[in-house]
């Protein structure tokens, strides 16, 4: 059976690779090799692997040749998208960074006035207190000419009855004796002299009150433009501070909270203002001022709170914005990968700085940062600055913000040179962007 299949077999091969001789011819001999129709096939087969493994080899090289050039092209097209925007958000910087600048002039604007108010306010008050008293003492000189004028009048009276018993008797003590009659007659005309003294004294005082009045009551407007121009100092100064907090996503109460915790010393032109020694119940005047006061004291807690916050962009110097925060494709492999930061790139050595005040948290190389600070801030706020050239801070160190804290390099994972910057709260990482874009109308 096995003898008559491999006889079928080989005749259907021969059918198709009939059986071939190839001469091989000396000068002295012949030979030649018996070609047989399985060694044909096996030939065949064998050459058409080479050539079906050069095909693909082929098409494999030129598939990868035309993804090559469309990868090369989408990555131009994508050069220059992302030029064009970080032109655009270099522009925007620019006037971002011109507003911050006459916003701040305007915030110290707005403080030398507030100093200036508060310094009239109380030059304000002390003059109030002299009319006060002042006003107070006419009033005791008034009473006392009332008082003396009536016990002149009694005086009068009494010399009259003592003259009122008869004509004859006013004669006879007249005739007997004129030396009394005179000092009598000198009395009264002194008497009705106090008397009108008295009541020239009376009217001036009364005048002079008026005028006292009149110049309160202007004093008092006066001290209404004052306050009104100092709420709307407080208002404009204090509300971009809050909406700063606000758009970055902060509690702003528990950080007031926590900044006033620190600086929990009192006294000095923060102490609540009395317009009365009287001891009287506080006045109207008296709460706008502790208002205006307590209002001028949370202006100076997010003061404080805004330094202590990552507001500011850690490079001060020209820079391109090569990578936002987000999933990106990865430089090194092509993947999707997560970017916890942003991306600024500049020369090599461009000086970088601390974005709020802190304490360095590490300072050393990191594997995939390269040569990398961490900056740990209040409120449970942590940067990092990572791929640096050269670390000018220690370990325990603190910094405030704008100190140099290291170089622009390109050490650890990165192709090329640039500032690799995070922002993380409570150890999760945040959008740098939105505490630099929270503050670009308020520094």
């Amino acid at each position: 059976m096995r003898t008559r299949l491999a006889i079928k077999i080989h005749s259907t091969l021969e059918h198709f690779f009939p059986e071939r001789r190839v001469f091989l011819k000396s000068d002295t001999d012949t030979r030649f090799i018996r070609l047989r129709p399985e060694t044909q096939l096996l030939a065949f087969a064998g050459a058409s692997v080479v050539l079906a493994w050069a095909i693909i080899a082929t098409a494999i090289l030129l598939m990868d040749t035309i993804g090559a050039g469309n990868f090369r092209e989408q990555a131009k097209r994508d050069q220059t998208t992302y030029q064009a925007r970080l032109n655009y958000l270099a522009t925007q910087r620019d006037d971002r960074a011109a507003e911050a600048l006459a916003a701040q002039e305007r915030f110290n604007a707005a403080l030398d006035q507030i100093s200036v108010m508060q310094s009239q306010l109380l030059e304000s008050e002390t003059r109030r207190f002299e009319l006060e008293t002042g006003i107070e003492v006419v009033q005791a000189k008034l009473r006392r000419a009332i008082r003396e004028r009536e016990k002149a009048s009694r005086e009068l009276a009494d010399l009259k009855e003592g003259m009122a018993p008869t004509g004859d008797a006013v004669l006879l003590s007249q005739q007997e004796s004129g030396a009394p009659v005179d000092l009598l007659a000198e009395a009264l005309a002194r008497t009705a002299a106090e008397r009108d003294q008295i009541i020239a004294d009376a009217q001036d005082a009364l005048d002079r009150a008026e005028e006292m009045t009149l110049e309160i009551a202007l004093m008092k407007e006066d001290n209404n433009q004052i306050f009104r121009q100092l709420e709307e100092a407080m208002t404009i100064s204090v509300e971009p501070l809050e909406k700063m907090f606000r758009n970055a996503g902060l509690p702003t109460d528990r950080i007031l909270d926590q900044v006033r915790r620190g600086y929990t010393g009192q006294g000095g032109p923060m102490t609540p203002l009395s317009f009365s020694s009287s001891g009287s119940e506080p006045t109207e005047d008296m709460e706008r001022a502790n208002k205006i006061l307590s209002r001028l004291d949370t202006l100076n807690l997010y003061r404080i709170a805004a330094e202590k916050a990552p507001f500011a962009l850690p490079v001060k110097q020209s820079f391109r914005f090569t990578s936002g925060y987000g999933l990106r494709r990865d430089p090194k492999t092509g993947g999707r990968r997560m970017h916890k930061g942003v991306d600024f790139a500049a020369p090599l050595g461009t000086d970088l700085h601390a974005t709020a005040d802190g304490i360095v948290k590490k300072a050393g190389w990191q594997s995939g940062y390269g040569r990398l600070v961490i900056i740990q801030h209040d409120f449970g706020i942590e940067t990092r600055y990572a791929h640096l050239s050269k670390i000018r801070v220690k370990q325990g160190q603190r910094v405030s913000r704008g100190d140099h804290i290291g170089d622009m390099g390109a050490s650890g994972r990165v192709t090329g040179v640039h500032l690799h910057y995070e922002v993380r709260v409570g150890g999760k990482a945040v959008n740098p962007m939105i505490y630099i874009k929270a503050a670009q109308d308020v520094f």
